[in-house]
């Protein structure tokens, strides 16, 4: 009935599967877990290993690093039932009943269920800063925001989706590299698939240093711009690509790649820091993605 399926890299599973093991065990439905390491280290596939022993539960490894988005897809094609659980590694349920609310929807005439994102209230270390102060202001958004445009936040380290579906819509994502989400959101709404949100969130556990979390935002934004390049974007609701367009329209986005070169070390320096603001980073995105559509 239920396929949890999860890509693992450099990550600790056992709490995680264990947790999702239990209460599946608890809902007496048929289920499988499936856990394929995109080559990690020694260390973390030793450990992780053990979760192959469980029922109804397989850990393999990679013999290379393939990349989520073509982990992924092999991940569907090995699952046996028709409704997929995607969970990313670094992930936990917020709640007891998470599995529970999920399957409370499998007889819907939805194609696609995104039960959210949230952070830990506890304040990382100031290494840390930068992504959960982002994650606490755009990304842990109730359902009911969520559902108002719902191929906006599709956050893929947390969804059930019909198998057919996503094999249809992932095999059209041929690169490795950040920021698919945008265009998984655009391929899902140019389906006209049914999606559905619930408060149903999964904690992000796996912070990333603040410089590199900087790094994956520019990654992502080049993502954007590759796949803009190529008319892929027609039907995404993301705001910053939306703003993007409406700048370059206006020929206002040469502003914007002026300002980047003017202030980026000031706005690095912010974002680095122990008190990042949320404001200078959307202003540096935006900036940024101006700048490398005039210069890439």
């Amino acid at each position: 009935m239920l396929s949890v399926l999860i890509p693992v890299y450099n990550y600790d599973i056992r709490e995680l599967v264990n947790t999702i093991h239990k209460q599946l065990l608890a809902s007496q439905v048929p289920f499988e877990i499936i856990c394929i390491d995109d080559a990690s280290e020694k260390q973390k596939t030793t450990i992780n290993s053990e979760m192959g022993k469980l029922s109804h539960t397989t850990y393999t490894i990679s013999e290379s690093n393939f990349g989520r988005v073509a982990t992924r897809q092999t991940l569907a094609i090995q699952a046996t039932y028709d409704w997929l659980l995607f969970l990313d590694a670094d992930v936990l349920p917020k709640s007891d009943d998470f599995i529970q609310n999920y399957l409370n929807h499998l007889n819907s005439d939805y194609d696609a269920i995104y039960g959210g994102f949230a952070y830990k209230k506890e304040r990382p270390t100031a290494d840390f800063i930068l992504r959960w102060t982002y994650g606490k202001s755009k990304e842990e958004v109730p359902a009911s925001q969520r559902n108002q445009t719902p191929y906006k936040i599709v956050i893929s380290a947390n969804f059930l989706i019909k198998k057919q579906l996503f094999l249809d819509i992932n095999s059209r994502i041929t690169q490795k590299g950040y920021g698919y989400d945008n265009y998984f959101g655009a391929l899902l709404k140019e389906k006209k698939a049914k999606i559905f949100h619930l408060d149903n969130e999964v904690f992000h556990l796996g912070l990333e240093p603040n410089a590199s979390y900087l790094n994956k935002v520019e990654q992502s934004i080049d993502t954007l711009i590759q796949l803009d390049n190529k008319g892929e974007l027609r039907a995404t609701d993301n705001s910053l690509f939306k703003t993007f367009k409406t700048l370059k329209t206006w020929k206002l986005n040469r502003v914007a790649s002026w300002m980047y070169k003017v202030f980026k070390k000031q706005w690095t320096r912010n974002l680095l820091s122990a008190h990042p603001s949320v404001f200078i980073l959307q202003c540096y995105k935006l900036s940024y993605i101006c700048y490398q559509d005039l210069n890439s």
